[in-house]
């Protein structure tokens, strides 16, 4: 049968064909328009000549350009190194705190959904206690969370000679959980109030004042060793039990762009959805 060929191959920088021509029979997959390569050609499209595309139908042809392939998170070089470098070195007690983290996650990811809070945060129990609701650091800091006694008074736990609330895994998560949501309505950076709840609100911000940034990459320099390496070895647990990012491992800035590609991508598929409606008949 004779083919009449329609749009030739190639880069499409105007979005949408409307065609006035009768149910369609294409001779490609609409997910060809995605899946192209950038160094080649889009497909050529052929229609049958005793078919119709009606008025209402919109064909959107993609850019060679663009491959759809959903945005993922990533991290620096630096920050891959120094990850690959803290598993290698801690994968015992890692591996022994993954062991014994299933109850305790499931606490955790629980009261983190009331608050609407990343779930991945999780993850900074596991470096500041491998999730141990008894441990006692050598500053006072007592519980999963390792809260100070002041701290935890603030968010509503009895610490006295009697009574240690940051000993109890839910109350203390739900203490650690005010905290956390009080630190990014300050911050609004995952990375900073990682940074915060280690040093201190006032050393974060000392840092970015002194910096002149709020990139924790840029103002690292001006923290406490111990505070930047916090943030660092919450990265590196963060990879070891997911083994993918979030936007908890993400500056403010990082965070922004990758939301905005996720956006864009969610466009692009809605695109493609409308030419896979129109492939079928619909």
């Amino acid at each position: 049968m004779l083919k009449t060929k329609l749009v030739k191959a190639g880069f499409f920088g105007h979005g949408a064909v409307f065609l006035m021509v009768s149910p369609v029979t294409v001779n490609f997959s609409p997910l060809d328009l995605l899946n192209v390569n950038a160094s080649k050609p889009l497909p050529v499209i052929y229609i049958q000549p005793d078919t119709t595309i009606f008025a209402t139908d919109t064909v959107v042809l993609t850019p060679a350009s663009f491959v759809a392939k959903a945005p993922c998170i990533t991290i620096s070089n630096t920050a891959t190194a120094y990850v690959n470098k803290f598993i290698r070195q801690n994968r015992e007690e890692l591996e022994a705190t993954e062991k014994r983290s299933k109850n305790y996650f499931r606490i955790i990811e629980n009261v983190f959904a009331q608050y609407k809070l990343p779930a991945e945060l999780k993850y900074l129990a596991v470096i500041e206690s491998q999730l141990k609701p008894d441990a006692l650091s050598h500053a006072g800091a007592r519980g999963a969370w390792q809260l100070m006694p002041q701290t935890a008074r603030d968010f509503g736990l009895k610490v006295s000679g009697k009574k240690d609330e940051r000993t109890h895994f839910y109350k203390s998560t739900v203490a650690s959980a005010k905290y956390l949501k009080g630190l990014h309505n300050m911050f609004g950076d995952w990375l900073l109030v990682i940074a915060a709840y280690n040093g201190g609100e006032g050393t974060v911000m000392k840092a970015i004042k002194k910096s002149g940034s709020r990139n924790f990459w840029k103002l690292q320099g001006f923290l406490p060793a111990e505070t930047r390496s916090h943030v660092k070895r919450f990265i590196g647990a963060h990879y070891f039990f997911q083994a993918e990012g979030s936007l908890t491992v993400l500056t403010k800035a990082q965070t922004t762009a990758h939301l905005k590609a996720v956006e864009e991508y969610q466009e692009m598929i809605n695109r493609q959805d409308q030419v896979t409606t129109i492939s079928s008949g619909r």
